[in-house]
């Protein structure tokens, strides 16, 4: 970390995009409320092991339009944020790049999860566009496979049963240790090891803010629990935090 305090880390989750149309996963609508099968769609085991489940899992994939997304005022508020002058680093579950088609400098957005607008090789590993892929699909290939050796293709995402890639952790580890103003926007805080940051954010006596929908397990510990609306409620508070230099 180059930056001296006060550096405000940004944990964005599902709740962030839903106004962009992309669905949540845990909350009282979300997708796996409404369909528990969905889940073995992205995960790893099922997903490698049997061609049905990746026939399924691209067709949700054409039919969601994640692609198409655009940001929304919560995504331009924290570009906002940025443009400001403030030290920011963003530090996103989601795998929609949402933020850095808004403006966020890319360098500055750490994807926990991964990205779902590119494709790999399970087998070469050969990177791809996801679009690429998806216009095979809507072309007739159910399950198209790796155009440079004939592999199973995935999106490069971190799946169920996956472990998060250990040298991005490490470094939303330190960002969460190192700045003075940890917000959690749009994320249940239940999923670990992203859970574990606003932890080490407030051990280490960081202020927690958190915007949300639904009860977090992390509310108490919470110096600003904001229930509105994140697209209204996040641009609200970066215009206080800029307004105060935090």
């Amino acid at each position: 970390m180059n930056e001296k305090r006060p550096l405000i880390a940004v944990l964005t989750g599902a709740g962030i995009s839903t106004d962009s149309g992309i669905p949540d996963y845990r909350g009282p609508n979300g997708l796996w409320q409404r369909d528990p099968k969905a889940q073995e769609l992205v995960t790893i085991g099922p997903y490698l092991a049997d061609p049905d489940v990746r026939r399924r899992a691209w067709l949700m994939r054409r039919d969601a339009g994640a692609l198409a997304a655009e940001p929304n005022a919560g995504h331009r508020a924290l570009v906002g944020l940025e443009r400001s002058g403030l030290p920011v680093r963003v530090l996103t579950q989601n795998v929609d790049g949402l933020h850095q088609r808004a403006g966020q400098t890319a360098r500055k957005v750490l994807e926990l999860h991964g990205t779902a607008r590119e494709v790999k090789c399970v087998d070469c590993r050969a990177v791809g566009p996801m679009e690429e892929a998806l216009e095979r699909v809507a072309a007739g290939e159910p399950d198209p496979p790796c155009r440079g050796c004939g592999g199973v293709l995935r999106p490069r995402t971190v799946m169920f049963g996956e472990d998060l890639d250990p040298v991005v952790l490490e470094q939303a580890d330190a960002i969460s240790k190192a700045c003075h103003v940890f917000i959690a926007v749009g994320t249940s805080l239940k999923v670990f090891p992203a859970a574990a940051l606003p932890f080490n954010a407030v051990k280490t006596g960081a202020r927690l803010i958190i915007v949300n929908g639904e009860p977090t397990p992390f509310d108490e510990a919470a110096s600003e629990v904001i229930r509105e609306p994140i697209s209204t409620a996040l641009p609200a508070l970066v215009r206080r935090l800029v307004a105060r230099h935090v």
